[in-house]
């Protein structure tokens, strides 16, 4: 396959694109930093090119990169993200929440809105994972600029899926789990006055036991981007806890119902009637 992927300079994106690249794929990795082929494979397989996600300037000139080399892509996977902007809401300085919400959710739509014509499935289906997380479904305090991003990415997802029905194309998001990072060692720097008592003592923890399976993370990943998945979209989808391995067991029933997406919950879904 080829497969662009943004982020791939340093953690998650990066141990993807090894991943990638060593299961014989072609990828074409785009981060914000110079970055090189890893040294175990093949120099011809990996592509690069610096650029800042959050402008639709630089990422529109990537794609046209790609569609002079390339031609057409398999897959995209928007991996790029950061935590930005943390502390209390009515504390943060406007500007760098603003940023942090497009470097995170502008980001994922521009790598999709400038690759997708670049997508054009012949016998497989086009393929677009994008990863989401870090308080896309509760609220999390002191991180309002991430977690409002990260919803927003689901809700992409979602509209995305509802657009492309009858289309040959599959799109959705993953919650990774509190894999260590350097997002990990973001909120350790910054202390527990800046990002409250729960998250650093959650981040403490996360450091002391190494977090979430990075492996799960990228078995999702590899799932997603199979033909074992065609026809499961517009979801999102947790690898440390869904059973993801057979969710093309129950496609008809996925696809007829609202399992693994956002949505509103109102007094009767808990059995409890308020109008009387």
């Amino acid at each position: 396959m080829k497969i662009v992927i943004s982020g791939t300079s340093s953690g998650i994106g990066q141990a993807l694109a090894r991943h990638l690249l060593s299961a014989g794929h072609l990828v074409w990795g785009i981060a914000r930093s110079r970055q090189g082929p890893p040294s175990e494979v093949p120099q011809a397989a990996f592509y690069s090119s610096r650029a800042d996600v959050a402008s639709w300037t630089a990422v529109k000139a990537v794609a046209d990169e790609v569609a002079a080399i390339w031609g057409n892509v398999d897959a995209v996977i928007a991996c790029a993200g950061l935590q930005g902007e943390v502390g209390p809401t009515m504390d943060t300085d406007p500007e760098r929440w603003a940023a942090t919400v497009r470097a995170n959710l502008d980001g994922t739509y521009h790598l999709i809105r400038a690759f997708f014509p670049l997508l054009k499935p012949t016998a497989a289906r086009g393929k677009v994972v994008c990863f989401s997380g870090g308080g896309a479904t509760k609220a999390r305090a002191n991180f309002s600029a991430y977690g409002v991003a990260k919803t927003g990415v689901v809700r992409l997802v979602e509209t995305l899926a509802e657009e492309w029905k009858g289309m040959p194309y599959d799109v959705n998001a993953i919650a990774p789990g509190a894999i260590s990072t350097r997002l990990t060692e973001e909120v350790l720097a910054l202390g527990p006055d800046k990002v409250g008592a729960t998250e650093y003592q959650s981040a403490v923890k996360q450091k002391q036991t190494g977090g979430a399976s990075l492996e799960k993370a990228i078995g999702l990943v590899d799932y997603l981007l199979s033909p074992q998945s065609d026809g499961v979209t517009g979801r999102l989808i947790a690898a440390p806890w869904d059973p993801w391995e057979r969710l093309h067991e129950h496609g008809a029933a996925l696809a007829a119902s609202d399992v693994y997406t956002l949505r509103r919950i109102v007094p009767e879904d808990r059995g409890q009637k308020w109008s009387e």
